[in-house]
């Protein structure tokens, strides 16, 4: 057992025993090779199911990062290009201005289309070409290329929606044998869970009750504004734990979040390191800085290279960081300067609060 793997071990065995976390999996690699995989915890309050390094964890936006490499596998096949326009593709997103809007504009978080149908439900996200439909005929926020917002939900579909047209396959299917598949991950990391599946799966559970707020509080955060009926933030489908252990959520595309192991998104991360997956200078591009600015969608500074955020939390904050955080608390990231790819994996959603991951990340590059 190597040092690193004792300090990760104890500290998610005292994250667990605290209380503070109810199951945690952590994964570290280095140029190809494996130096922490530790677990804690129990994936399934209710029977008492452990959590192991094999127990797969919705994990929300971190799964952005995941439809990401997969659009970059398909750039480094030459079956897209960043600079592709979506309508060439998919026609029908042209409507109301959108013709010029790229793929990079896409991954960046440019393409001013960050919104859903304000009633929109977890059933209509189910609903792939439901979905598509609502966001080829969304009004632009602001002229795409220009600006930049989060996507919270719109960039999975997009992206996957460019995946089906330019492949002919569902996003999970190309998912599985351009990615998962070759790197032997394939029952660990998915989009949509097999049903056969899915009692594998950790349950998710909140760590504090949700806050209500009043309308008129909601109505000045720009997350939750409404915009021709158009929100990134539709209150009938944020990914709570109800939400996040729905079946039919977990087992159906909605790619701007997805479902892994800790093992299998550190995996994933370490060969586009290693150029298992994309050439040099693919990861140069995608890893690098590519806008950066205020977020019209979240009000908060950020920066963001090719679907990957650029800097994480606080204690990851360094520009040679890339990868994504999901909501829960989740991560999956890698470091240019020293070749590690870390994934922080856990079944009790923190709501925004990073502190294991931080937690994770000091020991893991402060070992290095």
């Amino acid at each position: 057992m190597t040092d690193l793997q004792k300090q990760v071990q104890s500290a998610i065995d005292e994250l667990v025993e605290s209380g503070a976390e109810r199951g945690v999996q952590v994964a570290v690699y280095r140029r190809g090779e494996l130096l922490a995989d530790a677990v804690a915890g129990v994936a399934d309050p209710a029977s008492g199911r452990p959590f192991t390094s094999a127990t797969p964890v919705y994990a929300t936006s971190t799964g952005k990062g995941v439809t990401a490499t997969v659009v970059h596998v398909l750039a480094e096949r030459g079956a897209l290009g960043y600079e592709t326009r979506i309508a060439d593709v998919w026609p029908e997103f042209a409507a109301h201005g959108k013709e010029r809007v790229t793929v990079r504009h896409a991954l960046t978080h440019a393409a001013g289309v960050p919104g859903v149908p304000v009633g929109t439900t977890p059933e209509d996200l189910c609903d792939w070409d439901r979905m598509c439909a609502a966001i080829a005929e969304a009004r632009p926020w602001w002229e795409p290329g220009t600006r930049f917002g989060y996507h919270a939900q719109t960039y999975g579909y997009i992206l996957g929606e460019v995946v089906r047209r330019v492949t002919g396959k569902p996003v999970s299917q190309v998912l599985r044998e351009e990615v998962a598949g070759p790197l032997g991950v394939a029952d660990e990391l998915f989009f949509g869970v097999p049903a056969t599946e899915l009692g594998r799966l950790a349950r998710i559970e909140d760590a504090a009750p949700a806050m209500e707020m009043p309308a008129e509080m909601l109505a000045g955060i720009p997350f939750f504004r409404v915009v021709d009926g158009y929100t990134a933030a539709p209150a009938a489908a944020m990914p709570d734990a109800a939400f996040s252990n729905r079946a039919d959520v977990l087992g159906s595309d909605i790619p701007a979040g997805g479902t892994m192991t800790a093992r299998a998104a550190a995996r994933m991360y370490d060969a586009l390191l290693s150029g298992k997956l994309v050439s040099a200078d693919r990861l140069h591009e995608l890893s690098s800085a590519a806008v950066t600015g205020v977020d019209e969608v979240t009000g908060a500074p950020a920066t963001w290279g090719l679907g990957y955020a650029i800097g994480l939390t606080g204690a990851l904050g360094a520009r040679t960081f890339f990868g994504m955080v999901g909501s829960g608390g989740t991560a999956a990231f890698a470091d240019t300067a020293t070749g590690t790819s870390v994934a922080v994996m856990k079944n009790r959603a923190s709501a925004g609060d990073f502190g294991t991951v931080d937690r994770i990340g000091r020991i893991v590059f402060e070992t290095s």
